[in-house]
């Protein structure tokens, strides 16, 4: 695994990896004279529904031939990309897990219940602000 995001040109089934960078908002790397010259490199704009950006931990999964970019992100930008690549169940229980930072209500059975969904324990600590071993103690 990486610690970069990446910006990769796919096809085919492929094209269902990561999100694509418009939908996420205004990203500060896209503004970038090496984004930008890759993307001219490249032959599309921003706009191309073949360009796609993956979070670092999604990276693995980027076919070989594939061309890409790593890019930096911001930790508000990464969190949006990770929140737009979620599967829509998993997004729902993300918003409530940023909810919860203002109201302790119900804590331990919404954790148990994004862990139970697949929400990675380290991805519930980064949206809660709750401690990683806290949040792993839910889960057994």
């Amino acid at each position: 695994m990486t610690d970069d995001a990446y910006l990769v040109l796919l096809s085919g089934p492929a094209a269902t990896l990561g999100v694509p960078p418009a939908a996420v908002g205004e990203l500060a790397c896209m503004e970038t004279p090496a984004v930008r010259a890759w993307l001219d490199a490249q032959g599309v704009t921003a706009a191309s529904p073949r360009l796609r950006l993956l979070p670092p931990e999604e990276t693995a999964a980027i076919p070989e031939d594939a061309e890409r970019l790593p890019v930096p992100l911001g930790e508000e930008e990464l969190s949006r990309v990770r929140h737009h690549a979620a599967p829509r169940d998993v997004a729902r229980l993300e918003e409530e897990l940023l909810a919860y930072r203002s109201c302790a209500d119900g804590r331990d059975a919404l954790l148990a219940r994004a862990l139970a969904a697949g929400v990675p324990a380290h991805r519930v600590a980064e949206l809660t602000g709750e401690d990683l071993a806290a949040v792993k103690a839910v889960a057994r």
